[in-house]
């Protein structure tokens, strides 16, 4: 049994201002991407974890790991073989290790049989950080709060060509929040001080914007991931050949919205 934990992306991304409890207050837009890492299951007597992919390196190990995390929160005594095709960067701005931890808990409710509905994994996701909710829908929502209050919303429509890319940087999303000062809004509040940490996402942004049919143009969460939605796949696709030939080294998925 199979489950994929879909690249989250944030169509725009608004910070109100510092909390009470030292997160921030945002507003913002969730999306999600047809493609992301890949967590299946098997049957086992105890509840381990298996990684590979092409950035399993990067992978918090053992008890630290949120799909072991999510896991136990389901069953202590259980007993699951789980094995993570890591395809997403991490530290990325593309949900990583929340869209893991949302697919864990969607595949052991349906692996182990378990009488939850949606409603109940809700809280349980909330519990494992701000954007697993959001990750647990895996569809366009409202997120206020720190982004795990959730509310039906619209967006561009499934099927919307949509190409990933992010420049091979890891970036703290404690470090850009801290750089974090009211600015005009760029579409993401974020991406001002996540260009601070990272000046590649600059460059990035530019190449999006200048590939025929893309709109809009944007980082997503706190980088250094940037996306774009085109009208076509051939536009799409025109786009992620020319960025990967002049920069081989960036990371790009080329997909569409769910």
């Amino acid at each position: 049994m199979r489950e994929t934990a879909y690249a989250k992306i944030n169509l725009a991304l608004a910070v109100r201002g510092r909390r009470d409890d030292g997160f921030h207050e945002i507003d913002t837009l969730f999306a999600f991407a047809e493609d992301g890492d890949v967590l299946a299951v098997e049957e086992a007597e105890a509840l381990t974890l298996d990684v590979s992919g092409p950035f399993a390196p990067e992978v918090a190990p053992g008890d630290e790991n949120l799909v072991l995390r999510a896991a136990r929160l389901l069953g202590e005594r259980r007993g699951a073989r789980l094995i993570l095709d890591k395809r997403l960067p991490v530290a990325a701005g593309v949900g990583g290790g929340s869209a893991d931890a949302a697919a864990a808990l969607r595949l052991l409710v349906r692996w182990w049989r378990l009488p939850l509905a949606e409603s109940d994994l809700l809280p349980l996701a909330a519990s494992l950080g701000a954007d697993v909710p959001a990750c647990l829908l895996s569809r366009t929502v409202r997120g206020t709060g720190r982004g795990d209050v959730l509310q039906p919303a619209e967006g561009p429509r499934a099927g919307t060509p949509l190409l990933l890319v992010n420049p091979g940087v890891a970036l703290s999303t404690a470090e850009v929040f801290a750089r974090w000062r009211p600015r005009p809004s760029s579409g993401n509040d974020l991406e001002t001080a996540a260009r601070e940490l990272v000046p590649e996402i600059g460059d990035l942004l530019a190449l999006l914007s200048a590939s025929p049919g893309a709109d809009p143009v944007r980082m997503s969460g706190s980088g250094a991931t940037c996306f774009a939605l085109f009208d076509s796949d051939e536009a799409r696709d025109a786009a992620a050949a020319r960025i990967g030939a002049l920069r081989p080294a960036w990371w790009r998925s080329a997909t569409r919205l769910r």
